[in-house]
Order: structure tokens, then C-alpha cells, then sequence
């Protein structure tokens, strides 16, 4: 029996943690001889994240598992995700990110064999409550690193033969980056199914966790440079911009003032972490 493994980091995601397990849960049956598996690891949680996602009714087909880590940190529930997971198939989820149900069944068709492979649904933006970040995200949506790439935030998988191009998960900002520049874009490929992923809600949250971005982004040209030649085709943002310029000029201010606020000066360094909700 062939098996996937579905693994998720939480930090006190009580209010999270219900919706996504069952978005998993509702996903279409597995390929013929596929189980699936998921660990919650619950890292230095203060909430009933733990608690929340062991009452999860568990569906046919597959089994739930909850690490209770005292300690918080992603990199090091990854890690220990990582030891206990069992599967050939590795799927990497933010417990705020919700699967649409075609999804996983199309991550093991895609990353089934023995060669390294990774893979990503279409990323989705949740509606936004701010109408700021509403009018951010229509742009940032029509730049070609979401639209012509895979980008892989939120929602990642590999094969095992992937996942062991590397032993533990370095301490990083941008563990999604780290795992898509880990991998060719010969050996990534972007999936039909979609996933669904919140935008930070308004402009000091979208400015700090950009900020965070940027600084995750050069951390890992900083210590990692071999893997910035995996980034593939860059393809300019200028004709999205122009094309917002025609007819979103409300959404085009948005993006320009959030792009023009992070190359100011902050008022002290970037977070390690930082949640936009």
C-alpha cells in the first residue's frame, strides 16, 4: 500500500486548524492503492490547536496523527514532521490554506515513480475583509511569477527521492522557496487543482509580511546561492502593471504603495515570522 503523507505546522491555529483538516479530509479518493496520513504538529501551542485536531472526524481510507511539540518554531515541527511521516508522497500545508478536493489525488498522480519531482496546485486568494488588500490582490494576482510559474506557497509536495536532496530543513525564513529552488523547473510542475491562501489584511500587515519576504528571499541567496540558478525564466511584471494601469488604477496605487513602503526604512528589522491575520 502506497501511502501520502499530508503534513502541517501549526502554531496556535485554533480558529484554523478545524477547516483545514476537513478540506483535506473532503478531498476525491485517492489513486487505486494510495492511503493518506496526516501530522499535525502543534509546535509550542497555547490554544486547543492539538486538542481541535484529534476531535477531526477521520474518513475511510486515511489516519490522523498530533505531535504536541513544547517548543514553537515551523522549521523545527518540518523537521520533526519529517521523521514520523511514513509516506511516499510528502505534502507540505499551512494550516490556514484550504484544498480544493481534486487536489491531492493529483499530487500523487504527478509525483508517483522514482524520479525527484515537486509539485503545486494553482494558488487562490481567499476574500479579503480589507478593501485595501482586496485591490493589492488583483494585481499581485496577474504577476507572471504566479501566473506563468510554481509558486508553492502555502501548498508543496515531493516525492521522497526529492525530499532527500536535503537532510533537516535549515533555519530560514522562506522554507517554500528553499523547497521549490531545490528542485529544476524541469522537475516542478504546476497542477490543474487549485488551493486557497489569505491575502495579509490591510496595508501595515501587507507591508510587514512583505518586508519579511524580501528578507527571506535574500537570506537565502545569502546561504544557499547554487539554488538561485533554479529559479528558471524571469519574466517581467511590467505589462501586468500596465494592463492594472488601464483598468484596475485603484488595485495598481495598492500594489505601488505596499512596493514603495518596503524599500523604506523600517522602523526596526524584519520578523522571523509574521502572520497577516
Amino acid at each position: 500500500m502506497n501511502l501520502l503523507s499530508v503534513l502541517i505546522p501549526a502554531h496556535n491555529e485554533a480558529d484554523e486548524i478545524t477547516a483545514c483538516l476537513a478540506s483535506v479530509f473532503a478531498s476525491r479518493a485517492l489513486p487505486q492503492g494510495w492511503q493518506g496520513e496526516v501530522l499535525v504538529i502543534a509546535n509550542g501551542c497555547t490554544d486547543q490547536t492539538a486538542s481541535l485536531a484529534r476531535a477531526a472526524a477521520v474518513p475511510p481510507g486515511w489516519r490522523l496523527q498530533v505531535l504536541d511539540l513544547p517548543e514553537g518554531g515551523k522549521l523545527a515541527a518540518l523537521n520533526a514532521g519529517d521523521r514520523t511521516a511514513q509516506g511516499a508522497v510528502l505534502a507540505y500545508l499551512d494550516a490556514d490554506v484550504r484544498l480544493e478536493p481534486g487536489l491531492l489525488a493529483q499530487t500523487v498522480e504527478a509525483l508517483r515513480g522514482s524520479a525527484a519531482r515537486y509539485a503545486s496546485g494553482r494558488p487562490q486568494l481567499m476574500p479579503a475583509v480589507s478593501g485595501f488588500s482586496r485591490a493589492y490582490g488583483r494585481v499581485w494576482m496577474t504577476l507572471p511569477f504566479l501566473t506563468r510559474g510554481v509558486p508553492g506557497f502555502g501548498y508543496f509536495a515531493m516525492n521522497r527521492a526529492g525530499r532527500n536532496r536535503w537532510q533537516n530543513w535549515p533555519d530560514i525564513i522562506a522554507d517554500d522557496m528553499f523547497a521549490r529552488l531545490s528542485f529544476a523547473p524541469s522537475e516542478r510542475q504546476l497542477l490543474p487543482g487549485a488551493y486557497f491562501w489569505p491575502l495579509a489584511e490591510g496595508l501595515s500587515n501587507l507591508i510587514r509580511v512583505r518586508r519579511r519576504q524580501d528578507a527571506g528571499n535574500r537570506e537565502l541567496a545569502r546561504l544557499f546561492p547554487a539554488l538561485l540558478q533554479n529559479e528558471g525564466t524571469a519574466f517581467p511584471a511590467g505589462p501586468a502593471l500596465r494592463r492594472a494601469a488601464l483598468c484596475d488604477p485603484a488595485g495598481l496605487a495598492a500594489y505601488a504603495l505596499v512596493k514603495l513602503a518596503i524599500r523604506l526604512p523600517a522602523r526596526s528589522s524584519a520578523p522571523r515570522w509574521a502572520r497577516g491575520r
